[in-house]
């Protein structure tokens, strides 16, 4: 009798094992855009309701940029391109016609999202509503770059089972924290030699924020449990909140192991400040 009683919880525990790997890539991407992507977040008309979901018209980038429609509308949205145009638009920074698309669109961070998440947000984007939405073209006072690097070709996805790996992953292309926490150099975060260190600025319509400091040095009187809490509520440990424009909203829906990965990785980084 115990003998059948184990074998049957030991099915039961590769079934659910099975059903927790089984995500479809439309899951997939759903978990990504609404997530750690952010994608909504400017793609998303800011009035009171918020517009259409991903049917863009933001105002961005100090007024330069307007963000665009990326719901499935053939005639303003991306609903005319296939999925290797919405691929290149991300990480190459190109639309099908050739132009080039700029800030605050994250190309730098996305030309290092793997192929299987990149397919996996398209095919999301192909489930949303269309919405007939027409944006007016981006203008910008400099000159965008004519490329920003060789086109991608392929990307793997992280090890199985390297968490620091995962975490850089997540903290990285996918969540481009580090953009915002790494101090500028050039006009551009220093993603090799200040990586994580904190100290850009931010002016905001409620008032400047500075990023924090990310490495060890910044988050050493932290427990992994109150950098669990600081990510996904925006709270302390003593109650308080942090300022700024973190959105702790977003980071609230990862996933458990995908949270433990992020910890692991920011422990990992070499302390700076």
């Amino acid at each position: 009798m115990m003998k059948a009683l184990l074998s049957t919880t030991t099915l039961a525990l590769l079934a659910g094992l099975s059903l927790a790997s089984a995500e479809t890539p439309v899951e997939r991407g759903e978990y990504l855009v609404r997530g750690i992507m952010g994608c909504g977040d400017c793609h998303t008309p800011r009035t009171n309701p918020p517009g259409p979901y991903l049917s863009g018209g933001n105002k961005q980038f100090a007024g330069q940029a307007n963000s665009a429609n990326i719901t499935p509308d053939v005639e303003t949205g991306i609903g005319g391109w296939s999925d290797e145009q919405i691929i290149r638009a991300m990480r190459d920074g190109k639309r099908p016609d050739g132009s080039t698309i700029g800030p605050p669109m994250p190309v730098r961070d996305y030309r290092g999202v793997s192929d299987d998440d990149m397919k996996a947000v398209v095919a999301f984007l192909r489930t949303v509503p269309p919405v007939k939405n027409k944006v007016a073209r981006s203008e910008y006072k400099n000159p965008l770059p004519d490329s920003y690097g060789p086109p991608v070709t392929h990307v793997a996805a992280p090890a199985a089972g390297d968490k620091v790996a995962l975490g850089g992953y997540l903290a990285g292309p996918l969540g481009h924290c580090m953009e915002c926490h790494s101090p500028l150099k050039d006009g551009k975060a220093d993603l090799e030699g200040q990586l994580g260190a904190g100290g850009q600025t931010f002016r905001t319509p409620k008032g400047e924020f500075v990023s924090a400091n990310l490495t060890p040095t910044g988050l050493s009187r932290y427990t992994d449990d109150d950098l669990k809490k600081i990510i996904t509520t925006g709270l302390r440990p003593d109650g308080t909140k942090i300022a700024g424009p973190m959105e702790v909203e977003l980071y609230a829906h990862m996933t458990a192991s995908d949270l433990d990965a992020v910890v692991v990785y920011l422990r990992s980084l070499p302390p700076k400040g």
